[in-house]
C-alpha cells in the first residue's frame, strides 16, 4: 500500500494490497454513537482513494474501488468490486452499491438506496429518500431509489423517494422521476414520461 503522510487511518481498518491513498484522506472515521475502531472497515485490493476523501467506519468495499477528490462516504455501506465515486460526491449510510457501478461528480446518494450492477449515475444527479422531510416519523420511513442493472441516469436528474428504475432504462438529463421507470425504457421531462425503448437508441 502506498499512502500519503498526511492521511489518517483509524484502527480496525483493513486495506488490500496495491492501494494508493492520497493526501488528507480519512478512513475509518467513527460515526456518531460509535467508538473508534468499533466498526470494521474493509477496502479491497488496488484501491485509489484520492485527496480529501472521508470514508466512515463500517464500510465494506471490494477490489478496485476508487474515489475522486473531496468524496464523502458515510458509514456501513456495502460496495462491490470496480466501483468509482466521482469528485465531490456524497454517499450517505446504509447504501448498497453493486459491482461495476460508476457514480460521476457531485452526485448525492442518500441512505436506503440501492445501485445495482453496472448502473451509471451522471454528474449532479440527486436521489432523495424522504417523501415528507421533517415530518414526524420521516426518519423511520426513509426509502431511497433502486437503480436497476445497467440503467443510466443522466446529468442533473432527480429521483424521488422509493422509485425503481428498471434494468437497462435511461433517464434523460434534467429529468424528474416521480414514479417507477419500466425496464428498457427512455424517460425525459418533469415529471418523467416514457418516449421510446432503449433498443431504438442509435448505439
Amino acid at each position: 500500500m502506498s499512502k500519503s503522510e498526511t492521511c489518517k487511518i483509524y484502527e480496525n481498518v483493513d486495506i488490500g494490497e496495491g492501494a494508493v491513498i492520497g493526501d488528507f484522506v480519512i478512513i475509518g472515521e467513527p460515526p456518531r454513537g460509535k467508538k473508534r475502531g468499533e466498526l470494521k472497515t474493509v477496502i479491497g485490493k488496488n484501491a485509489t482513494i484520492r485527496s480529501h476523501t472521508v470514508i466512515y467506519a463500517g464500510n465494506i468495499a471490494g477490489d478496485n474501488f476508487q474515489t475522486g477528490h473531496h468524496v464523502m462516504i458515510r458509514e456501513e455501506n456495502k460496495i462491490g468490486d470496480n466501483v468509482s465515486v466521482g469528485t465531490n460526491s456524497v454517499v450517505e449510510h446504509h447504501v448498497r452499491i453493486e459491482e461495476d457501478v460508476r457514480i460521476h461528480s457531485q452526485a448525492f446518494i442518500p441512505e436506503e438506496t440501492t445501485l445495482e450492477a453496472g448502473c451509471w449515475i451522471g454528474p449532479n444527479v440527486v436521489i432523495t429518500n424522504a417523501r415528507y422531510p421533517s415530518s414526524p416519523g420521516a426518519k423511520s420511513s426513509l426509502k431511497g431509489a433502486t437503480v436497476g442493472k445497467n440503467a443510466k441516469i443522466g446529468a442533473n436528474a432527480t429521483l424521488l423517494p422509493g422509485v425503481v428504475i428498471g434494468e437497462n432504462a435511461l433517464v434523460g438529463a434534467g429529468t424528474v422521476v416521480t414514479r417507477d421507470v419500466p425496464a428498457g425504457k427512455v424517460v425525459i421531462g418533469n415529471p418523467a414520461q416514457v418516449i421510446r425503448d432503449t433498443s431504438e437508441l442509435p448505439y
